[in-house]
């Protein structure tokens, strides 16, 4: 349901390493406000987060970088690529969950104003859209495109991805077998964390989620993060 395309030479010696990057912080990311569609700035705390990356993996050999184009995205994938040299990618598959009317709305206000909606997408994502927006098949389906595209053009090398918390999620549940509607209640994907999937000759193989070692711990333990 919704899987993202496995790479078909089984026999290639050398793996594609692809990191994948929840932006920096945002407004809405401290106040938990529903934000797919919408388009903020990263706070200056956001922009910190984005730097502390670049620092701490601007030595690692890179073979491209992609993003979601949406500026808090391209604003956290900046830093490594004046240091590195590379023209991010920006593909709109990669983009977030669209979160309908519920954009700019907290979760407890969504319960209040779309009960019914609120209470079936809690239940079961995978299929209940947030009211007017996507469902997590509808994510993961334009997801495996990108990814799809990215395993043809990188066939092996680093390749970061910069991305959202739910796309990741999506992304990592369709790649490693889960549950589509467990996306919510199976990955955690704070702020600025990093996860990296191998793929070798048995196909992807999660290396690390959630990671944010990269940042100072003033940044790692803001609220809202």
């Amino acid at each position: 349901m919704g899987a993202i395309a496995r790479r078909g030479n089984h026999d290639r010696l050398m793996s594609l390493n692809l990191y994948l990057l929840r932006h920096g912080e945002t407004t809405h990311s401290q106040t938990g406000g529903y934000c797919g569609a919408l388009d903020p700035e990263l706070t200056p705390a956001g922009l910190q987060m984005a730097q502390a990356f670049a620092d701490a993996y601007q030595d690692l050999p890179w073979t491209a970088v992609f993003a979601s184009p949406m500026k808090r995205t391209i604003a956290t994938a900046q830093p490594l690529c004046n240091a590195t040299g590379i023209t991010p990618q920006l593909r709109d598959g990669l983009k977030e969950l669209h979160y309908g009317e519920w954009e700019d709305r907290t979760p407890a206000n969504v319960q209040q104003c779309y009960p019914d909606d609120y209470g079936q997408w809690l239940t079961e994502p995978a299929w209940n859209p947030p009211t007017g927006g996507e469902t997590a098949v509808q994510v993961a389906s334009r997801a495996s495109l990108a990814i799809a595209e990215i395993e043809e053009i990188c066939t092996e090398g680093n390749v970061l991805v910069v991305s959202h918390k739910a796309t990741i999620r999506i992304i990592l549940c369709s790649l490693l077998g889960i549950d589509l509607g467990r996306y919510r209640d199976r990955i955690e994907m704070p702020v600025a964390a990093v996860s990296l999937v191998e793929f070798g000759r048995y196909g992807p193989l999660l290396k690390r989620m959630g990671d944010r070692a990269h940042l100072p711990e003033a940044l790692r333990n803001r609220a809202g993060s």
